[in-house]
Order: C-alpha cells, then sequence, then structure tokens
C-alpha cells in the first residue's frame, strides 16, 4: 500500500497534526473507507461545500490523495505551498487547456496513485449540490479506474461562504461504493455517455449527502446568470436544519 510517506511533504506534516486537531473539535465521523482500495489507482469524486473539504477527507484515508486545483492559485508564493501538499494545478478554460488538466490528472491515476477531483467544478455556493462536469467520467472512462462517490456532510455549517471563523458543527464523510460505468465503455469521446455517466455520479452524491440538487453549473449562479428564488432558499434553509440519515453503500 502507498502510504502517506510517500506524499509531498507538506501533506506528510499536515496529516500528521490537523486529523488529531480536527478530532478533538469537530469529532468528525467516516463511513464507507473500507471502498478505497489500499493499492493501485482510483478516483474519489466529492461534492464541494468548504475550504476544509480538502482536510477531512484525508484524515480518514491512509493513503496520500492528490487533488487538482485551479491554476488561479498557483501563483508566487501560494505556487510553493500547494505543491508541497500534492495539488497539481487545472486550467480553467475549456479546450486544449482543458484536456492538459485531465491528462494530469491521468498521469496521477496512471502512476497508482488516489484522485481527488470536485466534480461540481467550485464550491456550492448555498449547500445545494449543483450539476457536475464530465471531467471525472471521462477520466474514469479512459483510464479504466474506479470512481467512487464521496459525501462531505457538516462542512458547509461549519465554514460557510464568507465566514471566517469556523462553527462547532457535526462532520461526516461518506464514501460510496465503486460506480458500476461498465456499460459506458469506449465513450469517453461521446458527451451523451459522458453526460449519462456523470449524472449517474451527480444522483449517488445526491443520495449520500442528502443535499437538494440544481441542474445548473455552481460557477453560474456564482457569476450571477442563475438567479435562485427566495422561496427556493427557505426551502434549502429547512432542508439544511433536517438530520438527513446516511445512504447505507
Amino acid at each position: 500500500m502507498e502510504r502517506v510517506d510517500a506524499a509531498p511533504p507538506l501533506y506528510r506534516a499536515l496529516h500528521a497534526v490537523l486529523p488529531p486537531a480536527l478530532s478533538a473539535l469537530w469529532r468528525p465521523t467516516a463511513t464507507g473507507t473500507e471502498h478505497v482500495p489500499l493499492t493501485g489507482p482510483a478516483i474519489l469524486a466529492s461534492n464541494h461545500l468548504s475550504f476544509l473539504d480538502h482536510f477531512f477527507l484525508p484524515m480518514f484515508i491512509p493513503r496520500p490523495i492528490f487533488f487538482l486545483g485551479k491554476s488561479d492559485y498557483f501563483t508566487g508564493p501560494k505556487r510553493l505551498f500547494f505543491e508541497s501538499v500534492g495539488v497539481m494545478p487545472v486550467a480553467r478554460q475549456g479546450g486544449d487547456a482543458g484536456e492538459a488538466s485531465l491528462r494530469k490528472g491521468q498521469e496521477i491515476l496512471e502512476s497508482g496513485r488516489l484522485l481527488g477531483i470536485y466534480p461540481e467544478g467550485t464550491r456550492s455556493p448555498d449547500g445545494r449540490l449543483y450539476r457536475g462536469k464530465t471531467g471525472p467520467a471521462r477520466l474514469a472512462l479512459r483510464t479504466g479506474v474506479p470512481i467512487l462517490p464521496v459525501a462531505m456532510v457538516g462542512t458547509f455549517e461549519v465554514l460557510p461562504p464568507g465566514s471566517k471563523l469556523p462553527r462547532f458543527r457535526r462532520v461526516e464523510v461518506r464514501i460510496g461504493a465503486p460506480l458500476d460505468l461498465s456499460r459506458y465503455e469506449g465513450g469517453e469521446n461521446d458527451r451523451f455517455v459522458l453526460r449519462s455517466a456523470t449524472d449517474e455520479l451527480m444522483y449517488e452524491l445526491m443520495l449520500l449527502s442528502g443535499q437538494p440538487y440544481v441542474d445548473e453549473y455552481a460557477a453560474k449562479v456564482k457569476a450571477g446568470e442563475v438567479i435562485i428564488g427566495s422561496g427556493d432558499l427557505e426551502e434549502l434553509g429547512r432542508l439544511l436544519d433536517e438530520e438527513v440519515p446516511a445512504r447505507s453503500a
């Protein structure tokens, strides 16, 4: 098994220091960790509610997770930090730049490592689960590696957008069984196949997380291209206040 010892230096340091601190403050729990392979590549496709997602998921996985991050972050001193924690730059533009990002993810998988990726492409602005981008499904079909849905629960309430100090709420990490995408084999260049596989992934994430689903891209909501009505937000608040039972994997 590839252990955390094989991770970049800062990742190793944080993995040693943060889990005890996070456990003491939030007492997070995890289910489904048995689905993560002890050896070989896999894609961990997670919903994205908070910056803290980057820390709560790795604390339960004994292997290093390599994430793809926005290339915008890789400037100045921040570049050294992100590279030291195993984050790989991803261009936000489409076309050839997007393909270069997929190749970077493919390199990670072909080296036998775990790849962490957020299908929504950005953090949820309001706690909902948004439409997934097809990159994770394309990578899974291109490489044949398993793709596991991962639900972060409670991190939005711990650190909502705009908050500077975290709150104390229950945090859970729920890892589902690998998706069976065998019927989509050979369709990594078919946009209809990719959309179907991606929608299947997002459906599993919705069931695991209990989040309301919005069939729009989160980035469009953040940019103001899609407006969510006040009635929708009131309903969202009611749903977030309810306890959502974990789905058995």
